[in-house]
């Protein structure tokens, strides 16, 4: 449609129609994407500096558990726009790949006795508040090749524990929204009857305007009724007066 096409409307302004897509933050902008995004980077790099590079499937598997705790969080979101119930299924499985990656990180540090950093460590709660305010890639990457084994894993534990909490806390709202929202069908359905009501309103308004226009209609043709008759007068009074002026030049 071009900017002279008008709806059938007196205002001539298109009909609003209502999105059956949801609104979803963008997944870029999440903070719990950020960091499994920083999971997924600070673990291939982990991998490689502290796990043998062949022989052992820990490595595969730490990565495909940070890869798939990122990638999962972007497909979740994408969907959501049509599905929050693919949206919330997408992200319990990203939280699952975190999990799984959380433990490895766990037994990695168990099984070469190197420490769980718990509160008494004096080192806990600086990696906390590092950890809580910084979830971008470029916040870590300084620190990759710098870090020892026990301090990536420590942060590496730290970030899979937050992704955590922030993802329960992001689902418990989607589920609140699927509860009072419905899904896509919900909303198709509560589109199109919006859609429909709409258009019963605006004909409801239109033969509310025919005995107004019927009315109008009525004067218009009483009026060229009675201009006709005295256009018709006007004209045979001419016409009488020159058949007058034509006798009396011949009487001459």
């Amino acid at each position: 449609m071009n900017g002279n096409d008008k709806d059938s409307n007196e205002s001539g302004k298109t009909p609003e129609f209502q999105s059956i897509f949801r609104r979803v933050p963008k997944w870029q902008d999440l903070w719990f994407y950020q960091k499994s995004e920083v999971l997924y980077q600070m673990t291939f790099v982990f991998c490689e500096r502290f796990l043998p590079k062949y022989g052992d499937r820990t490595v595969d598997q730490m990565v495909q558990a940070a890869r798939s705790g990122k990638q999962n969080i972007v497909e979740g979101s994408e969907d959501g726009k049509t599905s929050t119930e693919m949206e919330l299924k997408l992200l319990n499985t990203a939280r699952a790949s975190v999990g799984e990656l959380r433990q490895d990180y766990e037994d990695y540090l168990k099984s070469r006795n190197l420490h769980v950093w718990t509160r008494e460590d004096a080192r806990f709660q600086p990696m906390q508040d590092f950890t809580k305010v910084h979830n971008t890639l470029a916040d870590y990457e300084p620190y990759f090749q710098r870090w020892n084994a026990e301090e990536m894993a420590n942060v590496g534990l730290t970030l899979c524990y937050q992704v955590d909490a922030m993802m329960n806390k992001y689902m418990e709202g989607l589920e609140r929204t699927f509860v009072t929202e419905g899904g896509i069908k919900e909303r198709m359905h509560h589109a199109r009857t919006g859609y429909r009501q709409q258009q019963d309103e605006r004909l409801a308004e239109l033969e509310k305007l025919v005995p107004q226009l019927q009315q109008q209609l009525a004067e218009s043709q009483a009026a060229y009724q009675d201009l006709k008759q005295r256009a018709l007068k006007a004209y045979h009074d001419q016409q009488a007066k020159i058949e007058r002026l034509k006798k009396q030049l011949e009487s001459k």
